[in-house]
């Protein structure tokens, strides 16, 4: 026969185990200032704010996103020309595009507005890392302004 103390100490003793294993089962958590990045935002690791992207785990280059604009030069037979290039970035993509003309006579004129009206369908939703432009609507010698502006624009989006 137990005596009512001992029952209390019996179930004294089982509730403590029952509580140090689920104790033992529960995720632990950490204070604020010990966690890791990866740990503060549900095991991904993220340094940069939401309006910006996040570099890879290959060490990609990455750039905010946003609206940059600058203005490329080229050479023609009619001398130096220049072409106005807009991108719109959203996680190192292209996600628009604007060219602005810049014609110093008829043929650039054609030319450039050729490529304006055929480069989208060649850039958005690509990588601005892997644009180089060639040709565009039978246009070649813009597409050498065009790839210096997105050089600039680069160095803008860091």
């Amino acid at each position: 026969m137990t005596t009512p103390l001992r029952k209390s100490l019996y179930l004294g003793i089982a509730g403590l185990s029952i509580m140090g294993t689920a104790t033992a089962c529960a995720p632990t958590t950490e204070s604020p200032s010990t966690q890791t990045p990866a740990t503060q935002n549900g095991g991904q690791a993220s340094t940069t704010s939401p309006s910006s992207s996040t570099a890879t785990a290959s060490g990609e280059s990455t750039y905010k996103d946003g609206t940059y604009s600058s203005d490329g030069t080229y050479t023609s037979p009619n001398g130096q020309e220049t072409v106005g290039v807009e991108l719109t970035l959203a996680a190192d993509k292209v996600s628009a595009v604007n060219i602005t003309v810049h014609p110093s006579n008829p043929n650039t004129k054609k030319f450039q507005g050729e490529f304006a009206g055929g480069i989208a369908a060649q850039i958005v939703g690509k990588n601005i890392d892997e644009l180089n432009v060639s040709k565009v609507a039978g246009s070649s010698l813009t597409s050498g302004g065009f790839n210096e502006a997105v050089e600039q624009i680069k160095s803008q989006a860091k």
